[in-house]
């Protein structure tokens, strides 16, 4: 059902959000040494690349799918295999940190985090990897795949929005809750334990 897929997604999705990684760490640390208006720009850039991705793999992937049903079964394999290894990785390497995130302070003005936010998404395939393999199992049979997906993408992207929106207004308590080894290895497992499932449903799949 197309209501329970959506809740689904936000589910999922808002898990994956708000899990410590460079955009986070870059976002966290623009706000605490370079002020909220370069972090939000480097929101803005960091959201927009998301939502390049996203149309890329929308259009892509529909064109794929209706092209070939062995094109389908194979992207299907693939999608949900990243999605078990990915999981198993988070599950059994869980991080201790968020890794590095931005150059030194008070490098270039305001254009340079938004560019640093942008780039730092469109130069990363992994980000459309992991929405070609991610994205497809919520998409509801009988619904064409090329928007929705690329509605889904918009849906993550205002999620993203949400959620750095936070971390700018609360960056202070924020940033020393997320930089704690034990919340970042807690929350690796649970999103995970999350991804396996997904994978598992996503092989299973008969549609």
């Amino acid at each position: 059902m197309p209501a329970s897929s959506l809740l689904a997604f936000l589910l999922a999705a808002g898990l994956l959000t708000v899990t410590p990684g460079l955009d986070t760490a870059l976002v966290l640390r623009t706000a605490t040494v370079e002020g909220a208006r370069r972090a939000l720009l480097a929101t803005v850039g960091i959201t927009l690349g998301c939502l390049v991705w996203g149309a890329a793999v929308a259009l892509g992937l529909a064109a794929l799918l209706t092209a070939s049903r062995l094109a389908y079964t194979l992207l299907t394999w693939a999608g949900a295999a990243y999605l078990l290894w990915l999981g198993l990785l988070l599950l059994l390497r869980p991080r201790d940190s968020m890794g590095s995130a931005a150059p030194a302070a008070g490098a270039g003005g305001g254009a340079t985090w938004f560019l640093r936010g942008l780039l730092g998404n469109l130069l990363n395939p992994k980000i459309g990897v992991f929405y070609v393999s991610f994205l497809p199992q919520f998409v509801p049979a009988g619904t064409a795949p090329g928007p929705y997906i690329f509605f889904l993408a918009m849906l993550h992207v205002g999620l993203g929005l949400l959620w750095y929106a936070v971390l700018i207004l609360a960056t202070t308590p924020l940033n020393r809750a997320l930089r704690r080894a034990g919340t970042i290895r807690a929350l690796d497992r649970l999103t995970g334990t999350a991804f396996i499932a997904f994978g598992v449903k996503l092989a299973l799949s008969r549609d």
